[in-house]
């Protein structure tokens, strides 16, 4: 039942994508499908339905063009659709009420505008915005799995001393400079001193460039996805001088899980793992399954971790994009059933937002876990900059915390 379900909601969002509302109205409704509804306005695409993939359709949405943060299928656009409603985030007055619902359960993403024809301005202003000395540079890694470029952060004073490494994986419809931006990590890089690595998810291996957490051939070390990451991140290890006590790894949504995925592969690579708005590893296999599990949680079909894996999350509590129950179960398989000291603190961002802080602790006091449960956020970047994409400028700054914690845990340890 609920894999029926959750295939028929993937194709209803295709059909959407495609601005053939009465279709996938009808879909929704249970009724049979007219291919030329009186419905669907002239100019928007008639053709016969086809079939997708499935793993074609993962949130391939067009960003918002307002603050709203609602996405709107493609053919949506300022040729079909009157300005008026593209600002307020909601489908064109033709929509029936029940679609306009759909859309907008469909859409929320984060509180700013979306990168669509923004990317060569953050990569532009990126570079212009770089302290004298620093660099950021373009290289490319490939293997048998394929190839990805990426982009990474040395700040201006390294002088060839082992650095902390810190590689992050942007979300769906992301660049690496708009996570730069968004996150503002080059900031804390210079600042704190570290080298910032950001993989590029191409469009060619998923159309809304999200990672292909949900794969199961993108879950496994040496395999797929997976092995292009570790690829990068050694091969910066090998060019750069790194601290390999200190390598870590973070993502937002589609990227948080596939930094799940990193921290469950390869626990001798990477220290620590921070998961934002994302899911835990094994959360799905395919489709079906991981749209099940954005909306209800996963059921986890990989095994914990052998031994604690230091894990940090965070997840606004209104997030309709992914569940909050998700941050829940990426902290219990880091757990991997050990028994924890528990600390829980209330407080509230500079800003106004509330957020409840649980952390979990050795026998020693050292950190192993730490969850920061956003009150009111929605789904993007805690903290980050209004200049980036999907973010929520006036929650905490998770960069700074996740970077906080990413070093106390390895200092603990040392």
């Amino acid at each position: 039942m609920t894999l029926n379900l959750n295939a028929t909601m993937a194709e209803v969002t295709w059909l959407t994508r495609a601005g053939r509302l009465a279709e996938a109205m009808a879909l929704l409704q249970g009724l049979p499908q007219k291919p030329k509804s009186p419905e669907v306005p002239e100019g928007l695409d008639r053709r016969p339905m086809r079939t997708a993939p499935l793993d074609r359709l993962f949130i391939d949405m067009v960003p918002p063009r307002s603050g709203s943060g609602h996405w709107m299928a493609p053919g949506l656009d300022a040729h079909h659709g009157s300005d008026a409603a593209l600002t307020e985030g909601l489908a064109p007055p033709h929509v029936p009420e029940a679609m306009r619902g759909f859309l907008a359960r469909l859409g929320k993403f984060g509180s700013s505008p979306g990168p669509r024809g923004m990317a060569r301005h953050r990569a532009r202003d990126v570079q212009e915005s770089l302290p004298v000395g620093a660099r950021f540079e373009e290289h490319t890694f490939t293997n048998a799995a394929g190839s990805r470029t990426y982009k990474l952060y040395i700040p201006s004073h390294y002088r060839g001393e082992p650095l902390p490494l810190v590689v992050m994986l942007h979300g769906c419809t992301q660049s690496p400079d708009d996570f730069a931006v968004g996150t503002q990590m080059n900031e804390l890089a210079e600042e704190q001193g570290l080298l910032v690595a950001y993989p590029r998810q191409p469009s060619s291996a998923n159309p809304s460039k999200c990672w292909n957490w949900f794969n199961a051939g993108d879950q496994l070390r040496d395999r797929g996805e997976p092995s292009l990451i570790a690829g990068i991140t050694r091969q910066i290890m090998r060019d750069v001088a790194v601290d390999p006590t200190r390598v870590y790894v973070a993502g937002l949504s589609a990227g948080g899980a596939a930094a799940a995925i990193m921290g469950s592969a390869y626990p001798d690579l990477y220290a620590a793992i921070c998961v934002h708005s994302g899911l835990a590893c094994g959360a799905a296999k395919d489709m079906p399954s991981a749209l099940a599990a954005m909306r209800q949680g996963g059921s986890l079909l990989m095994k914990g971790a052998k031994r604690p894996l230091p894990t940090i999350v965070f997840h606004g509590d209104c997030d309709n994009t992914v569940s909050p129950v998700n941050g829940d179960q990426v902290i219990a398989q880091s757990k991997a059933a050990a028994e924890f000291q528990l600390t829980i603190s209330h407080g509230q961002s500079a800003r106004g937002v509330n957020y409840t802080r649980t952390v979990q602790s050795d026998g020693s006091g050292c950190p192993i876990l730490e969850q920061w449960v956003l009150h009111g956020a929605g789904h993007a970047w805690s903290g980050g900059s209004p200049a980036g994409s999907y973010t929520e400028p006036r929650g905490p700054d998770a960069s700074r915390e996740m970077l906080r914690f990413f070093l106390e845990t390895s200092k603990a340890s040392a």
